[in-house]
């Protein structure tokens, strides 16, 4: 009995030990480590966008609208006078455009069958979003002219955005960069399939 209780107390102490052990190990992870490491995401890719040095041509959106829906263009769907297309450097996973297929800037100048169909697709790509991605919420927006902060102030184009709970951190908000779990092309497969059940 006395010496069942002699090693119970010496594997208790060899336990402490590790622990001890382990602790003092935890502690000098990093000790030589200035200022701080940290894990670093590179797009240098984006660095033209913010800059503004990629210069195109003619106008994207009037582009993707003259051809059948693509990857290359981004455009996933389109309606008589709408388009849905994704957007190249998105905020989230699932970012997408809808805009009108005629080149327009100025929303008041739309047609009543064009603003009506512009709406209406907004709203089918709500849905969608809400059934693919199940998000928590979804951002809508118009940047409605340059000084409003419209990237293509000439051609209209709302901003239909999936937002979950704690989503948005420093990172986004100090370095314009954003990481998404998903591809573009991931983005593209999903909702090219998707889309076309709301029509």
């Amino acid at each position: 009995m006395a010496a069942a209780k002699k090693a119970v107390r010496k594997k208790g102490k060899k336990v402490a030990s590790k622990k001890k052990a382990s602790v003092s190990a935890k502690l000098q992870i990093g000790k030589d480590v200035w200022p701080l490491e940290r894990d670093v995401l590179f797009r240098p890719d984006r660095m033209k966008y913010v800059r503004k040095l990629i210069k195109q041509e003619g106008c994207v959106f009037c582009s993707a609208a003259k051809e059948a829906p693509t990857f290359e263009t981004l455009c996933v769907f389109k309606t008589k006078h709408s388009m849905v297309v994704i957007n190249k450097f998105p905020y989230n996973s699932g970012h997408l455009l809808v805009l009108p297929q005629r080149h327009c800037g100025d929303l008041l100048k739309l047609s009543d069958d064009e603003f009506a169909d512009l709406q209406n697709t907004i709203r089918m790509t709500m849905k969608c979003l809400m059934d693919v991605y199940d998000p928590g919420g979804i951002n809508v927006g118009l940047n409605h002219g340059a000084v409003a902060g419209a990237g293509i102030p000439d051609h209209l184009h709302y901003h239909v955005i999936p937002r979950w709970s704690g989503d948005l951190n420093f990172f986004p908000l100090i370095a314009e960069t954003k990481v998404l779990v998903e591809s573009l092309e991931q983005t593209y497969e999903k909702l090219w399939s998707n889309l076309k059940k709301y029509e």
